[in-house]
């Protein structure tokens, strides 16, 4: 598929040649903890930064680049769904609807199917002020058509949509209802998005953001995890991809035209210098720098752990403005 509009997606401008990445913008504070982020700013200018583990990881700062304080956890006893794992919670995301913060967390045990994605709402994403809602009705089992975790809120034209999903079967989209505790539909009818048609199906994390006229789907590829445990073959750690439609639920191509639905994706950052693994992204648009794309990722100048998971900001930009061969520099997506 083709389109009229060249389209670029381009991380901060440092890099010397067009096929290498930009580094993160500087970090301070407690930099690691950051496994999964999901970053949202609140209206007096913090910033609250929520990541996986025990009742999901909080951390605040005065600007993104920090210096991020270590405050607790969201829910220190842990999720009411009666599920494996109900006090180790998964890949957070946090959005505000109306006065009312929503944070969205998964439940399940490692390579398994038995999952679900719960909820909890707050007014003000303090620690110490979120309540426990249980499941969204996102809740997979073995030989379900999908895995419900890595649940991500997205608005658009008055409607709410979680996108979800983790190998088996990847990337799936179900519509919520207006306030957004609950699937507005049955779970079986969530709507495929991406697919990676050959084992291991190795795509998660979905985040879906419009712009102008497009809605982008971006997603991890790869492991996630454990690399200190197990090397991997060269390229199978995670990356972040993107597609892009004209609807919110797709069809989703990458830049080549291929459908996301048979293993398209265009590449916007992957390992790099002391840079690996990087995914688990989101977006935010910040009042300073503009949009940034945020992530987790290992220095392997530090360690290779879980636990050793540093957070990730590049500043972001969506242009129009000249063929990919003019942009010598930053992370290049193009689409036309």
């Amino acid at each position: 598929m083709h389109f009229a509009l060249l389209v670029t997606l381009i991380l901060s401008v440092v890099a010397i040649t067009a096929d290498a990445y930009s580094k993160p913008l500087s970090c301070s504070g407690v930099c690691t903890n950051a496994h999964d982020p999901s970053v949202i700013r609140r209206d007096d200018g913090s910033y609250f930064r929520f990541s996986t583990g025990g009742g999901i990881q909080v951390h605040t700062a005065p600007s993104i680049q920090g210096p991020w304080i270590y405050n607790g956890t969201a829910l220190p006893n842990g999720s009411k769904i009666n599920k494996t794992g109900s006090h180790d919670l998964w890949a957070p995301d946090v959005a505000k609807i109306e006065s009312v913060y929503y944070l969205y967390y998964s439940i399940g045990s490692f390579g398994s199917q038995d999952s679900a994605i719960g909820i909890a709402t707050s007014k003000t994403m303090d620690v110490g002020s979120w309540t426990d809602l249980g499941s969204t009705g996102v809740e997979s089992v073995v030989g379900s058509k999908f895995n419900a975790i890595d649940g991500s809120l997205q608005s658009t034209n008055g409607k709410l949509y979680m996108n979800f999903g983790s190998f088996w079967s990847d990337l799936f989209q179900i519509e919520m209802t207006a306030i957004p505790t609950m699937i507005a539909n049955p779970v079986t009818s969530a709507t495929q998005i991406a697919f990676v048609p050959t084992p291991p199906q190795a795509q998660e994390a979905a985040f879906g953001y419009q712009y102008n006229d497009y809605y982008f789907l971006l997603f991890s590829v790869g492991s996630c995890c454990r690399y200190d445990m197990a090397k991997l073959a060269a390229g199978g750690e995670y990356k972040i991809q993107t597609c892009r439609s004209t609807s919110v639920s797709g069809p989703f191509v990458d830049k080549s035209g291929k459908s996301c639905l048979q293993g398209g994706g265009t590449t916007v950052l992957e390992s790099h210098d002391w840079i690996y693994g990087p995914g688990g992204q989101g977006i935010i648009k910040d009042p300073e720098l503009g949009l940034l794309l945020y992530y987790h990722y290992v220095d392997t100048r530090v360690g290779y752990s879980d636990a050793q998971k540093q957070f990730g900001v590049n500043k972001l930009d969506f242009s129009s403005a000249g063929p990919p061969c003019s942009l010598l520099h930053g992370i290049i997506a193009p689409f036309q």
